[in-house]
């Protein structure tokens, strides 16, 4: 798994090709925006949204947006911070992991791939939010190690959350 940021053009543009390719990833993951919420029409998600939305999340400092690839084809989106707002909390976080196929084993492949790349900066720690009403994410993150560590309403849109850590340890 090949984990690279986002390109953008001069103009800071996702390149058309790449966002086409975003587009068909978030398609692929109607189910997870239907709980979410994150779109008016998880159904019909259109590429000027994903654009705003991974624009949003570069704006922040820290924030990174990678994109997983397979043998060539895209894989998945990782969408990391390097510190959470909260002064108190230390660790670096997952704010989305999302893949184009279930079950191929390109997430775990991909949280993998993002955990090294924190423990290589030095990070002792990651954490991520999974959404209270997503039992299929707790499954996976518990599944790679994760566990709980507090229940807060996420920052952004005041959802139900669990939040997760996980120690890298070297």
């Amino acid at each position: 798994m090949i984990l690279t940021p986002l390109p953008l053009t001069p103009d800071h543009d996702i390149p058309a090709p790449v966002l086409t390719e975003l587009v068909a990833l978030y398609a692929a993951n109607e189910t997870f925006f239907a709980l979410s919420g994150d779109f008016p029409d998880p159904g019909d998600i259109r590429p000027e949204q994903i654009a705003k939305e991974l624009a949003d999340e570069l704006a922040t400092p820290g924030a990174s947006v990678l994109l997983a690839r397979s043998e060539g084809q895209l894989a998945g989106i990782a969408v990391t911070l390097d510190h959470h707002p909260d002064p108190q909390d230390p660790d670096p976080w997952i704010g989305l992991l999302m893949v184009s196929e279930h079950r191929k084993g390109h997430g775990r492949r991909i949280a993998e791939a993002v955990e090294d790349t924190f423990r290589k900066a030095g990070r002792t720690a990651v954490r991520l939010a999974v959404l209270d009403n997503n039992p299929r994410g707790m499954a996976f993150w518990t599944s790679l190690g994760y566990e709980l560590v507090d229940r807060r309403k996420d920052r952004q849109l005041q959802r139900p959350c669990t939040v997760l850590r996980k120690p890298l340890v070297k």
